[in-house]
This record gives structure tokens, sequence and C-alpha cells, in this order.
């Protein structure tokens, strides 16, 4: 019997790498993994397109296309983590010192309003440094993956042709959530943005999720059962990963690696899968994008991910 296979989008890293290279398998289906050189490319295909079947997908972009009726529907399969602290940056000559200098300035965000991390840093601002967010003017470096979001009065767009980072280092921008700048005038506004990332985990269990999985919803209606094996397959992956974590056979440790051998020394396991042991940060997130204006209500967490899965764990 001919085995079926599903178009897939999914960046390496630890946690998936097994799968991508054939040592895990779906019992009854196979992946044929696309690789897209900017992942980001690959979230608006799918946003915009449902170019996949089965694609790795941005957080918050996820549950601003389920708001605007996009149909796919998410596996509580986290695959990417991590720390945000260090997104913030400012301007050293500026004005920028507390949380309250942001109030009445005009901040950069990368790409879109929606993007996770700048959803995630934001909630730093606002939690940790009292930064009213509707005080700010937000201002976005590219546009949305949902084309039918509209964002809040506050947001307005960067400029044509103009480059953030250098943006940030002239002055104009105060502030910049995602830059990508070397210039010795900006700086990380909190101090040891590592450090305080790992503080925030341990006191009040920030630790972010940025990715999940998406399935179209005409592949899960034909497919009884597929989203429980999607969700086993990525399971035995990130298990051979955290086994070598745990064992010290990562030789070369990432960035991405060294996040979760910090959440080591917190949970046994640094990538939970399922909503039971995330829904703490869940309920952060969704709460935030209420806030910020990402979703127009808050919604139920288990209704954005698959029946089938819900009660999962791995």
């Amino acid at each position: 019997m001919t085995r079926l296979s599903f178009k897939t989008v999914t960046r390496t890293q630890g946690n998936n790498r097994a799968l991508k290279e054939g040592r895990v398998r779906p019992v009854d289906f196979d992946l044929d993994f696309e690789e897209i050189p900017v992942l980001v490319q690959g979230f608006r295909k799918m946003v915009r397109e449902l170019a996949y079947d089965i694609s790795e997908m941005a957080l918050t972009t996820y549950i601003c296309a389920r708001d605007n009726g996009v149909k796919f529907t998410a596996l509580p399969i986290f695959l990417v983590r991590d720390f945000h602290h260090g997104a913030i940056l400012c301007n050293g000559k500026g004005p920028i010192r507390t949380g309250k200098d942001f109030h009445g300035r005009r901040v950069g965000v990368n790409r879109g309003y929606t993007v996770t991390t700048g959803v995630w840093a934001r909630s730093i601002l606002q939690d940790e440094h009292g930064v009213d967010l509707s005080r700010v003017t937000w201002a976005l470096s590219g546009d949305e993956h949902v084309e039918a979001y509209r964002p809040p009065q506050n947001v307005e767009p960067l400029g044509a042709g103009l480059d953030m980072g250098e943006e940030l280092a002239a002055g104009r921008l105060a502030a910049a959530v995602g830059a990508t700048v070397d210039h010795p005038d900006v700086r990380p506004f909190i101090e040891n943005p590592f450090g305080a990332a790992v503080r925030a985990m341990k006191t009040r269990g920030l630790y972010p999720i940025n990715h999940l999985m998406v399935v179209r919803d005409d592949v899960l209606e034909a497919n009884p059962g597929l989203a429980r094996q999607i969700f086993d397959a990525f399971t035995e992956s990130k298990k051979l990963y955290v086994d070598d974590l745990k064992a010290g056979r990562i030789s070369n440790p990432t960035a991405v690696d060294r996040v979760h051998m910090a959440a080591l020394e917190v949970m046994d396991d640094p990538l939970p899968y399922g909503i039971a042991p995330n829904q703490r940060v869940l309920e952060m997130l969704m709460d935030h994008a209420v806030t910020q204006g990402i979703v127009r209500s808050r919604v139920d967490i288990p209704s954005l991910f698959a029946e089938e899965t819900r009660e999962l764990v791995g």
C-alpha cells in the first residue's frame, strides 16, 4: 500500500533533526520536507495561500490568522522557544533610561506588529518596566502576514526605504525591537538580558513560545489520526535531542541550545509539548494578544488546537 506524503515546512534545529533526517518516521505516512531559506516567507505563503499541508508557524501569526478565518489548525508542538529581553534595543545617547521614558516615543518593530518576538518584548516592557504600550508609537519595518489584520491606531509604517537599525543608530528612533544593528551608540535596554530572561523564567514562569506546527483543515478532516501521529513523531525526535542535551553530547551549542540549557535549570524537559504543561505561558500570550490588539477577543486555549491532540503531553 502506498504511503501518503504531506508537504511540510519546518526549519531544522535540534528537536526536529532526527525527524528531518529520517531517524524518526510517522507510522502511516511520510513528511515531504520543503526547505525555505527564509522561514518567515514560508509562514507568509502558508497564511496567504495555504501552500503546504503541514507547516511551522509563529504563534501570534497563527492566532491572528485564526481570528481572521484562515483555515488551518495548530498542534501543541512548540518547536521554538526563546528569550526576548535582548530584543529591546535603545540608542545610548537618546532619552531611554527607564520604562517610563518610552512614553511619547517612536519605537521600531521588526517586520509586522503581530511578529511573536515583538509581542513578547512588548509584554516584558509592560509587565517588568511599567510601560503603557498605548503611549508608544510603534513603527513597523514591514507588513503583516495576515493581510486582513488591522493594527491599533498607535502603529504606523517606519517609512519607505528606511532601515530600522540605521534609524535607531541615528537617534530618529528612541528604541527598537528586533533590530539588526552593530553601532557603538546602540545598546540593550535591559542590562544582562540573558540573565534577566532566566530570572523571569524562574520567578514568573515566562518561558516564551515562538513557533508551533499547523495543519491545513482540509488535510486534518481527510485524515483522522494524522494530528496525533504528527505529534508523536515530533515528540520522539525531540526526546532524542533532549537526551543529547542532558548528556552533554552537543559539542558546539547554538544560541537556541543555550536557551534550552538554561531551561533545564528549572524543568526536566526544556521543550514540553502539549497544552497542559504550557497552559500558563499560553494564557500569558493570549492575554497580551488581546491587550496589544493582535486579536479582537480572548479565545479558549484548547480551541486553538486539533481536538485529538488537546490531552496529549510529550
